[in-house]
């Protein structure tokens, strides 16, 4: 009988101190999100204004983890390892994010980190940071706490990322419409080459680029690596070009296959030779692309993950936005399996805006204050009950 009652009261106390530490770490401010609203204006954003064909496209991937010091490590390689393996595949441009780490990059002062620590994966990338915001709510399930940790961010860094969205569990197509304050949002987990979430955000309003990465944790498996890239069109490799390039948007996302299956010859000659964009841009209201070979499709996306446009076996499309279009972004499906995104045309006023990107929120004080005064509540009710198991029972 004593074996049970101390065995229930480890229990128990494990699962109060687990309660405590997610209670202190909820704190938050509360937002009032604006209420959906597709764009609208005169005038087209166009992402690729400053597109340069003769600059060309540099190759990136963004989302890169490698050993750090201590034991909690997700990868075995270095960073230098790790570039070795990313050389093999005509990579231009490799960052290293770590977990809630700034690792020194060999070659780049490029600082950029994972953010997020938390239980549900909510994980965001942050380029540019003095240093890491070690703060984190371990469980942001209200969408007010997830924009909290994005307006933070964005504060202390230049650019933020909403990472792997279809991993991250509480969000949903309803968060994300609610959701601004990020440059990009991180595409095709694997799970789906479909980005309904990335359409529920731009259907609200909520502008974004959006970039594909590989995640990268296992460096020496081919099906891990090489399978995800930004083509940026720069050559440039110091920080200050890539900000200004991300942030300006002229930069396309890709999926590619694992060519070869396991046979690294064969998936570094092919990852060499991969399709691409030869041009892509505006002319009055007609947004156009042109590929370096026929895809097996090319389709524009607008409002509600709606096809507004598709053309099979061709290397071109032009479709003319109506006025009743809030945005329109291409995706083209090559028959060996690569897929390119691009980022979205959208609606605005050229007259009073510079982009569409707009923060979609602000501070509500007094359920801020009231959230935060129930929380000390709680954690001094939960605190009593802890002690009470560990000196009582």
């Amino acid at each position: 009988m004593r074996i049970v009652i101390k065995t229930l009261k480890w229990i128990v106390s494990l699962i109060l101190a687990a309660l405590l530490a997610v209670i202190a770490t909820s704190v938050s401010l509360v937002y009032n999100f604006a209420e959906p609203k597709p764009f609208s204006g005169g005038d087209i954003f166009n992402p690729y204004r400053n597109f340069d064909s003769a600059a060309g496209w540099s190759r990136a991937n963004f989302h890169t983890h490698t050993r750090v010091e201590g034991p909690l490590n997700e990868c075995e390689y270095t960073p230098e390892q790790t570039l070795e393996f990313y050389d093999k595949f005509d990579y231009n441009v490799v960052t290293i994010s770590n977990h809630n780490e700034i690792t020194p990059h060999p070659t780049s002062d490029t600082r950029v980190y994972e953010h997020g620590y938390n239980i549900i994966k909510f994980h965001k990338l942050v380029f540019g940071a003095q240093r890491e915001w070690w703060f984190d709510n371990l469980l942001p399930i209200f969408t007010f706490q997830k924009q909290f940790q994005i307006d933070r961010l964005s504060k202390r860094g230049d650019i933020v990322v909403l990472n792997h969205p279809l991993r991250t569990h509480t969000m949903t197509e309803q968060v994300m419409s609610k959701l601004s304050g990020y440059q990009a949002i991180e595409l095709d987990s694997g799970k789906s080459t479909e980005n309904d979430y990335w359409d529920a955000a731009l259907s609200a309003g909520r502008y974004s680029f959006a970039l594909a990465n590989d995640d990268l944790h296992y460096p020496n498996r081919s099906h891990a690596i090489a399978m995800r890239s930004n083509m940026l069109n720069s050559q440039a490799t110091d920080y200050a070009a890539i900000r200004e390039l991300l942030l300006d948007g002229c930069y396309y996302s890709m999926r590619t296959p694992d060519y070869g299956c396991g046979d690294w010859q064969i998936k570094a000659e092919h990852n060499k030779s991969i399709p691409y964009i030869k041009n892509i841009g505006l002319e009055e209201d007609v947004i156009y692309i042109a590929l370096s070979e026929a895809a097996d499709s090319i389709k524009v996306t607008g409002q509600g993950h709606t096809t507004l446009a598709i053309v099979n076996q061709a290397d071109s499309l032009g479709y003319k936005m109506q006025q009743a279009d809030p945005y329109g972004r291409f995706t083209a499906y090559f028959a060996d399996g690569e897929v390119i995104y691009c980022n979205p045309f959208a609606r605005y006023d050229a007259q009073t805006e510079l982009t569409p990107f707009k923060a979609g929120y602000d501070v509500n004080i007094t359920l801020s204050i009231l959230f935060n005064f129930l929380l000390c509540a709680l954690f001094v009710w939960v605190a009593r009950a802890f002690y009470k198991v560990i000196t009582v029972w």
